[in-house]
């Protein structure tokens, strides 16, 4: 990775942290962790008749989807349907046409009173993992820890270790990520994301440019940290066998439009005739994939 890429990264994560006044950051830290970095709890998400274009693109067309606090939730389709700029309205980085976007009840492009409650905080997974690789893992996933002054060094340390543990990681703190495989990158791209503590973790196309045993050790620890994590998942991918086993429940999005939402199994019992193709061909014709 180029600096200039590492820069942009950068970048992009720091429009990724919400959640945590600006204020907070200007006060030293009284304890070991400031107040507002609290146990994730996951997130109701809720649109409403979401549309945006781009010129004369329309992307997203009248898009209606809840997904329930907790709930690992993959979004599946072809190529430049619009999953990826759904994601960017989520993490809000891109303002919608028409409709809105509730989390906990609450629209996230709202202007909000003083006592509104505070902003749910996401994170999210790039496909390329973005990681730094002039820093080790450790600094990579205490990057944003130390960056907002979240915690005093000592809990910062302890900190890695857990998020790493959480990803079988344990012990790789000094590790330079040029030492690491693409499985074990996109691992420790995950402990840096819950290094912030989400509500919400976003996963675009994980299991890009991993062969199928890494991708399947990637989708048990998404499904490992489940069952230790209470926070929301979104999966973007076109991976189906990836999405249909780690997923409570996936939506189909074809020409800006979502066609499809159910369990894994109810998809794969569609009888609508794009859902059919879409996965017959992606999976090309395995019986039960």
């Amino acid at each position: 990775m180029t600096k200039v890429e590492e820069q942009d990264n950068k970048g992009m994560l720091e429009k990724l942290v919400h959640g945590f006044p600006g204020s907070v950051f200007e006060e030293e830290n009284q304890g070991e962790c400031i107040a507002e970095y609290t146990e994730p709890h996951g997130v109701d998400i809720r649109i409403e008749m979401l549309n945006k274009s781009f010129g004369d693109l329309h992307v997203l067309k009248d898009i209606d989807l809840e997904i329930r606090a907790g709930e690992t939730f993959s979004i599946i389709g072809p190529s430049g349907t619009g999953k990826s700029v759904l994601l960017k309205h989520i993490v809000k980085l891109v303002k919608p046409d028409s409709g809105r976007i509730l989390i906990d009840g609450h629209d996230i492009f709202a202007k909000k009173p003083k006592d509104a409650p505070r902003e749910y905080r996401y994170s999210m997974v790039f496909q390329t993992s973005a990681l730094f690789n002039s820093l080790t893992v450790g600094e990579n996933v205490g990057l944003w820890l130390r960056e907002k002054r979240i915690c005093n060094e000592a809990r910062i340390r302890r900190i890695i270790r857990q998020k790493l543990r959480l990803v079988g990681l344990e012990g790789k703190e000094d590790f330079m990520t040029s030492e690491l495989s693409g499985g074990m990158k996109k691992r420790v791209a995950i402990a840096r994301s819950l290094a912030m503590n989400p509500d919400l973790i976003l996963y675009d196309e994980p299991t890009a440019e991993l062969d199928p045993v890494t991708s399947d050790e990637l989708a048990r620890v998404i499904m490992d940290l489940k069952k230790e994590v209470n926070l929301t998942s979104i999966i973007v991918s076109h991976d189906l066998n990836f999405a249909f086993y780690l997923s409570d429940r996936v939506a189909m999005i074809h020409e800006g439009r979502i066609i499809e939402i159910g369990t894994p199994a109810e998809l794969k019992a569609s009888e609508n005739p794009v859902v059919k193709n879409f996965i017959f061909t992606t999976t090309k014709g395995i019986t039960g994939a």
